[in-house]
């Protein structure tokens, strides 16, 4: 039996995998088929452009966070109902946590997931030479299957021809297509206000437009002949099967400002015993009052904090609860709103829910971007005895205005270790975005600390 999928790897980061790969689902829709995105890597931006266009929630595959039978559970629970399966890759197609291994590379998401690969190269400025990298990608490692060649930036079709010819002959796979230098559509930047763009459909012609653009250049039919492959093994028991009663409901901030969630994390906390309850801050609702803990999660709360400022039912809501005692994970831009304020590059301050003594400021430049081995701090009750994987990506820093910080956690990454997060009454917050499947733990300590606050 087979099924379909591919992997869109690069030879380098900018190389045009992210154009390709929805200009690819966009040409499938079209032919009216069911298409299921993926993304390695910890990215939340990438995958809303999936969703966008397919409809279906794109998801992470990550070799690092989670173990390659969680990589592969992910993969088969998302992939179920679908005609073909679309996985972009991060940065070069060997490129990872490590430089001397493949771990955490497109690479392995390829090997573990016994998924052909079409190798996306930058063709600018070359001809016979194409084939020499895609030569050198073919033999560098064993494992990865490359069963086909995108050339991107080509100046016409003479070009795409010359290059299409070297790299057939020298390298034994088919060239199924190309993109122009100057092809006349670019794909938006990647602002902050991507998302809500999204949300509304703004971008939808481009999709639409791109779809047919590569349709012209692209041959659709030999990219469904080359990305066969054969079925992978049933799971057995998938961790993220929803085969338990709901013992305590959580209420989950979910709207334009906070929308930075895994499925996954979503779908274990309801595979082992918990309702969500979604409310929106930025429709200023309060928290469902029936709620037994509460999950804020990653966003762009500073692109709405002027709206979240002026929305007291909100914040009340969720200050009162939290000096109650619910029991609360908040995550980067959730951990943000939670501080007495937000101040924008611009230099407006706009109050916050303000159950977080200290200040959150922005700025133009990365704070913090990398892997997170996480383990807790200060009686954390998420993170008793184990450690957490996850990572850290924001703009901004928080300023405390207390002297010594009950910190949440402490965190290795590639600079070493660090202590981050907030911890108070049954609050646990910070920066670092958790995968919960790296620890499914943290959940069922949730769940009990839940309970026990209930009781109280």
């Amino acid at each position: 039996m087979t099924d379909r999928r591919i992997v869109i790897a690069g030879t380098g980061s900018g190389v045009g995998k992210t154009t390709l790969t929805i200009g690819l689902m966009a040409a499938l829709m079209k032919r009216g088929l069911t298409v299921q995105g993926f993304k390695c890597g910890p990215d939340y931006i990438d995958p809303s452009y999936h969703t966008s266009v397919t409809k279906r929630v794109s998801r992470n595959l990550d070799s690092w966070m989670l173990t390659k039978d969680v990589v592969l559970d992910v993969f088969t629970n998302g992939s179920k109902g679908t005609d073909i399966s679309i996985i972009e890759g991060v940065m070069g197609f060997y490129d990872g946590k490590n430089p001397e291994t493949n771990e955490g590379s497109t690479a392995e998401i390829s090997v573990i997931t016994k998924s052909p690969v079409l190798l996306v190269v930058n063709c600018a400025s070359m001809a016979r030479s194409a084939a020499a990298i895609v030569k050198g990608f073919q033999c560098f490692a064993e494992g990865p299957n490359i069963v086909g060649v995108i050339a991107n930036k080509v100046g016409s079709e003479g070009h795409f021809q010359l290059v299409k010819q070297a790299i057939e002959k020298e390298c034994g796979i088919p060239v199924i297509g190309y993109l122009k230098r100057e092809l006349d559509i670019e794909i938006p930047e990647r602002h902050l206000g991507l998302i809500p763009s999204l949300e509304r459909g703004e971008l939808d012609p481009f999709f639409d437009k791109l779809g047919t653009l590569i349709s012209e250049s692209i041959d659709i039919d030999r990219l469904l002949d080359i990305s066969v492959a054969k079925t992978l093994p049933k799971n057995q028991s998938s961790i993220f099967e929803n085969n338990k009663e709901a013992v305590v409901k959580i209420a989950v901030a979910k709207d334009t400002a906070f929308n930075f969630y895994y499925p996954e994390n979503l779908e274990l906390m309801e595979a082992r015993g918990i309702e969500l309850l979604y409310f929106s801050p930025l429709a200023d609702e309060a928290i469902p009052e029936d709620a037994d803990g509460l999950y804020i999660g990653g966003g762009f709360p500073e692109e709405f904090a002027e709206i979240l400022a002026e929305n007291e039912t909100s914040k009340y809501s969720i200050k009162k609860a939290i000096e109650n005692g619910i029991p609360t994970l908040a995550e980067c831009g959730g951990f943000m709103y939670l501080t007495q304020s937000i101040e924008t590059t611009d230099h407006e301050k706009f109050n916050m829910v303000g159950v977080i003594p200290g200040k959150v400021q922005m700025q133009n430049k990365l704070a913090a971007l990398g892997y997170r081995e996480i383990s807790g701090q200060n009686a954390n009750y998420l993170l008793i005895d184990s450690k957490a994987k996850g990572h850290e990506f924001h703009y901004s820093t928080f300023h405390s205005t207390e002297e010594a910080i009950p910190y949440a956690y402490e965190t290795v990454g590639m600079r070493g270790k660090k202590q981050e997060g907030y911890l108070l009454h049954n609050l646990v917050a910070g920066y670092t975005h958790f995968h919960f499947a790296s620890c499914p733990e943290m959940v069922d300590r949730w769940i009990e600390k839940c309970i026990e606050n209930r009781r109280r």
